[in-house]
């Protein structure tokens, strides 16, 4: 079914909660690769932050949003965001708060 051929708000509205279920399994994939990547750095001594990998995780996001038609500065601000979230999380493993 595409798009346009979506014939009332149920369906809709149940294509978007399948579609937001499908981001938040993305994220959990993140996640676990953040979780990875912290302990990828405590092994090589790199601190969670970054900031050259954080404005170029940011740039990626903005540029992959405008050539899809997003708004990019909504973007970055979003990606800003799950990147601050993973510097923490991040943060609390170097720190010795694992799971």
């Amino acid at each position: 079914m595409q798009i346009d051929d979506i014939p009332d708000m149920a369906t809709l509205r149940a294509r978007i909660d399948a579609l937001d279920e499908q981001l938040v399994a993305l994220l959990a994939q993140r996640k676990a690769l953040i979780d990875r990547a912290a302990r990828i750095k405590e092994r090589i001594g790199l601190p969670a932050r970054i900031d050259a990998r954080v404005e170029e995780v940011v740039a990626n996001a903005a540029r992959h949003a405008a050539s899809r038609g997003l708004d990019p500065a909504l973007i970055e601000n979003i990606w800003r965001q799950l990147v601050e979230a993973a510097i923490a999380q991040e943060d609390r493993y170097l720190n010795g708060d694992r799971p």
